[in-house]
């Protein structure tokens, strides 16, 4: 048994952070769900920027696109969308045995649009209805704004994978919302049973301290931060208010690991996989850290629900000058920025390709 096994065993489910064209139709996709236990996959601008732009395995998609009059956003999206049903048809099979827990895919709304309420709930009741798949989830940033389109689009019925979140809390709001949602669905007489996940990121939080900390803190705080939010999540499942919407049919709203490849060559590169591993939780993996994880990785132990010692390594930042709060809300923007400037990047490759057909 390989350590992705004995992770899932644990109760922990894998997704890849990875998709390209060529990973779904060579096979290798579904056999990382077959020996590696993948049982979901996540998209976002950055990987489609680089799927598209450094490989020819779209440019006949292109070309017949761009011959019914499609360009930017709209053809981006019938690729995305091509991508990710054939992944979703994938994993069907773990969906329908798991009863609609695993085997989700992802799909984004435009970063564009992490500002503006409106239009982030009607891209995203548009694409999922456009993809037709009961396990696709539509991507919206934990931004204030989008926090508000959240408790709508659940409203609606629409799964979502809410984004860029980077503290307890990010996902406390994001929680919130995803309640009023079922609450309100609750009400109208409708399926309470609207799947969602809350994606923390971890890794960016040890990037951005590195720089102002000293070195026997460096890589301690996402870990930390990611420790703090799990014992928040556990206290918000036992509070009478979503044990009451459980007992009406409510789906948990899972907390999934985001952002956990190793960026300081320093430690191992299954750090984040090793230190995050709960039960009930969802750890997302770049394909690297995927194989490496299932190369030479182990299972230690199931991160402590009580937080453990998150609290007395935060104070420890702050005592270097972190503040924690200030960081998290700078790391969303900087998050939402990294990913529109993926997305004009991505549209420009597409322009790119556009014009030479």
């Amino acid at each position: 048994m390989n350590a992705t096994q004995t992770l899932h065993q644990l109760g922990q489910r894998i997704w890849l952070d990875n998709i390209t064209r060529t990973l779904l139709r060579s096979g290798t996709l579904a056999r990382y769900i077959r020996e590696l236990s993948v049982t979901g996959l996540t998209s976002n601008p950055t990987i489609f920027e680089h799927a598209i732009g450094c490989s020819d395995s779209y440019d006949a998609s292109i070309r017949s696109l761009v011959e019914t009059g499609l360009s930017g956003e709209d053809l981006f999206f019938e690729l995305a969308i091509e991508d990710l049903t054939e992944a979703a048809d994938l994993f069907l099979p773990d969906f329908e045995a798991s009863d609609g827990d695993d085997g989700w895919v992802s799909l984004e709304v435009s970063p564009l649009l992490a500002d503006n309420t409106a239009h982030t709930i009607e891209a995203a009741n548009r694409l999922y209805a456009k993809a037709d798949r009961r396990n696709l989830f539509i991507k919206i940033p934990g931004t204030p704004q989008g926090v508000a389109a959240i408790e709508e689009v659940i409203f609606d019925g629409v799964p979502v994978n809410v984004t860029l979140l980077f503290s307890r809390e990010h996902m406390l709001a994001a929680a919130e919302a995803y309640m009023r949602g079922i609450e309100r669905r609750l009400e109208a007489g409708l399926d309470p049973r609207v799947a969602s996940v809350l994606s923390l990121f971890v890794s960016r939080w040890d990037v951005a301290a590195k720089q102002v900390v000293a070195a026997p803190l460096h890589n301690r705080l996402g870990t930390a931060i990611a420790m703090r939010t799990y014992k928040a999540h556990h206290g918000l499942l036992a509070s009478e208010r979503w044990q009451r919407l459980a007992a009406a049919g409510a789906r948990p709203q899972r907390l999934l690991w985001a952002s956990t490849g190793t960026k300081d060559p320093a430690e191992p590169d299954t750090y984040y996989v090793q230190a995050l591993a709960a039960p009930g939780t969802i750890n997302t993996l770049p394909e690297k850290t995927l194989l490496a994880f299932a190369d030479h990785g182990r299972v230690d132990g199931p991160l402590p629900v009580d937080g453990g010692h998150a609290e007395e390594v935060i104070e420890s930042f702050r005592g270097e000058g972190i503040d924690d709060d200030e960081l998290a809300a700078r790391l969303q923007r900087e998050g939402v920025d990294a990913f529109a400037n993926s997305w004009h990047a991505l549209l420009l490759r597409i322009r790119q390709k556009c014009a030479r057909t």
